[in-house]
């Protein structure tokens, strides 16, 4: 976390679900008063990273609405700065200049008809919420609804220079010695103009904005930078929020004595960056038996964790051990994340890069292109990891799988490994080049089931291979080299 961002003052790289099924689903309930419902161990969450709203919209209704895939995050909706001399980069979204929503993604309409959309077809909405900070001083013109602005003076908020913290540190505001966690949350991170956020009239005007969203019809939000703002700061924010959001929180992992994620999961889940580290590593060399003591290698218990494989953040600074540029073993680690009981699931699909700081794929003003095309496949530039069948019919199997704890777990040398989830679901993942073809003790009812890893289930049927469990819970399957074999029991044949 501590280099995020750093491209806005170096051009440095940053740290920081297809067919229907039926059947029941089972619910995961928790005590956490902003994570329950799709965020709770039953849910999970894919990131439509720097997707256009349009987009979007069409995403849920005709690929994961149909998929019962539960959930996405959106990129931040407030107005933006505009760099085109930069490239419009990725990060100019993380740099807001007002609380309206119009971004390059499209307008407030076009923001507000997406979350409808999405609603109508069964799948959350979840929106990244950049409420640390507005924009760094080195930005300049107007941002991306035509709003003028300077590092402290936001005339369309309004913020003035009174509402942002001034720490008087390190000659320039900025963050530099993390052990000091009062300088982590009252200074500047690299040059990002710092909200006063310990503030009733800037907690006031950040509350109205997420009571916004959620008045549209947004069920919560990843709240970016959250180890940048005081735990009593969001506290308070989150109490003026109306319903029950589910929130999850940014916060990285330091070393001794710099703010913790534990800090924060009486708030709601927290990020947990040692996941694609162990899973992502495990997943690279084949040593998938090494996951058996998966939960006692996290910092964060399973009901306070957001697991992810790789974020948008770790993607580009070289953290993530896998990115959707490892193909195959990528999609398997996805899903294996999916299948797991550890934490709610956060997948990532965006667009493709050479460049860490390059935008999405867009027109010759800076707005975003389409993500699909006019026949409905992914555009030229995006990535759609999440349409492969290892990621995108998970999502059910996860809502499936609920709060079942992990059975049967097996494994065969370091490389083949398999695990039931109760009597709701099974999976089986193969980091060998041959495939494996064997009998599992499954726990699961007797009956014939989809293997939703290579085939879509519809109306009673499968479009891949099958399996028969018998009335012992066994089944013999063949799981591909490189590949995922996975089982429900609301995709029985």
């Amino acid at each position: 976390m501590r280099t995020k961002y750093k491209a806005l003052v170096a051009a440095a790289a940053t740290m920081l679900v297809a067919a229907g099924t039926t059947g029941v689903a089972y619910p995961d309930t928790t005590d956490k008063p902003h994570a329950s419902a799709a965020i709770g161990n039953s849910g999970a969450v894919l990131h439509l990273f720097q997707w256009p709203w349009k987009s979007v919209a069409g995403e849920c209704t005709n690929v994961l609405g149909p998929a019962k895939f539960p959930a996405i995050e959106v990129s931040p909706p407030q107005e933006h700065v505009v760099l085109p001399d930069q490239g419009y980069p990725w990060w100019q979204d993380y740099q807001p200049v007002s609380y309206k929503l119009d971004s390059r993604r499209g307008s407030a309409a076009d923001f507000a008809d997406m979350v409808k959309t999405c609603d109508a077809a069964g799948v959350d909405v979840y929106v990244d919420a950049v409420i640390n900070h507005m924009a760094g001083g080195a930005s300049t013109g107007n941002g991306s609804a035509g709003s003028t602005y300077s590092h402290y003076d936001y005339p369309s908020v309004p913020y003035g220079t009174n509402d942002f913290h001034h720490c008087g540190r390190n000659g320039n505001d900025d963050i530099v010695n993390w052990t000091d966690q009062w300088e982590v949350r009252n200074c500047e991170l690299v040059d990002l103009a710092d909200l006063a956020t310990d503030t009733d009239y800037v907690r006031g005007k950040i509350t109205d904005y997420l009571n916004g969203l959620i008045d549209l019809g947004v069920d919560g939000f990843r709240v970016d930078a959250a180890k940048h703002i005081a735990v009593d700061d969001l506290s308070a924010i989150y109490g003026g929020l109306h319903g029950d959001p589910k929130i999850f929180q940014e916060v990285s992992e330091g070393g001794q004595g710099e703010v913790s994620p534990t800090d924060y999961t009486g708030l709601g889940r927290v990020t947990e960056f040692r996941y694609g580290d162990v899973v992502g590593d495990a997943f690279k060399n084949g040593s998938l038996d090494s996951l058996s003591s998966l939960d006692s290698r996290m910092l964060l218990k399973s009901s306070d964790a957001m697991s992810f494989i790789d974020n948008h953040d770790t993607q580009r600074n070289g953290r993530a051990k896998l990115t959707y540029k490892d193909g195959a073993r990528y999609q398997m680690a996805e899903a294996f994340e999916m299948a797991h009981p550890y934490g709610t699931p956060h997948v990532l699909s965006g667009f493709t890069f050479d460049n860490a700081d390059a935008g999405p794929p867009a027109n010759a003003d800076g707005t975003t292109k389409p993500a699909v095309d006019d026949s409905g496949q992914c555009a030229d530039g995006w990535d759609c990891t999440h349409r492969k069948r290892t990621v995108l019919n998970m999502g059910a199997f996860r809502t499936t799988a609920g709060d079942a704890a992990l059975t049967n777990w097996w494994s065969n040398g370091s490389n083949q490994i398999a695990f039931g989830r109760g009597d709701r679901a099974f999976a089986a993942f193969n980091a060998s080049d041959s495939d494996l073809t064997t009998t599992f003790a499954t726990g699961l009812p007797a009956g014939t089931y989809c293997d939703v890893a290579n085939g879509d289930p519809s109306d009673g049927g499968c479009s891949g291979p099958t399996y028969t469990v018998d009335s012992s819970g066994t089944l013999s399957a063949t799981v591909p080299a490189g590949g995922v074999m996975a089982v429900h029991v609301n995709a029985m044949t």
